[in-house]
């Protein structure tokens, strides 16, 4: 995948992701992108703000996508490696390529995903680090809740 492209994608996402700590819940960002480059569905993490542990990111935005023939040639996008929560989402319905915002504050399931034949694409964007790690720093019981910890 053409690195230009990623970061375009990339910027859907880390809006997301701005937007759902401005409304303060957890700066998580995705979106889902079809074989022709059309944006599906787009989403950030939700869990403080309806109170329910299932509305991360990635499922967000595969939920606003709605109901597709086929998930073989999307894009999923997302701001940060995906849980093994959102990893399954992309395994069980076929998504073929993850485009990851960044894996240092957490690293997830994309090397698994990796294992089982979906594209990874880790773009380490600064940006999405700093957003993490600011958000760690100030809400570190808020993110071990999210995380599972």
């Amino acid at each position: 995948m053409d690195q230009a492209q990623a970061r375009a994608w990339l910027a859907t996402a880390v809006e997301e992701a701005r937007a759902g700590l401005a409304e303060g819940g957890i700066p998580i960002g995705a979106a889902l992108y079809g074989a022709d480059g059309t944006l599906l569905g787009r989403g950030h993490n939700r869990r403080v703000q309806d109170d329910d542990p299932s509305t991360h990111a990635e499922t967000a935005a595969f939920r606003a996508a709605g109901r597709q023939r086929s998930y073989r040639g999307t894009t999923m996008v997302t701001t940060l490696s995906p849980c093994w929560y959102c990893s399954g989402l992309v395994r069980q319905f076929g998504i073929s390529r993850v485009v990851i915002g960044e894996a240092v504050t957490f690293r997830g399931g994309h090397d698994w995903l990796a294992e089982h034949g979906v594209e990874i694409v880790l773009l380490d964007d600064a940006d999405c680090v700093a957003l993490m790690r600011d958000f760690i720093e100030d809400r570190p019981e808020l993110w071990s809740e999210d995380i599972g910890d």
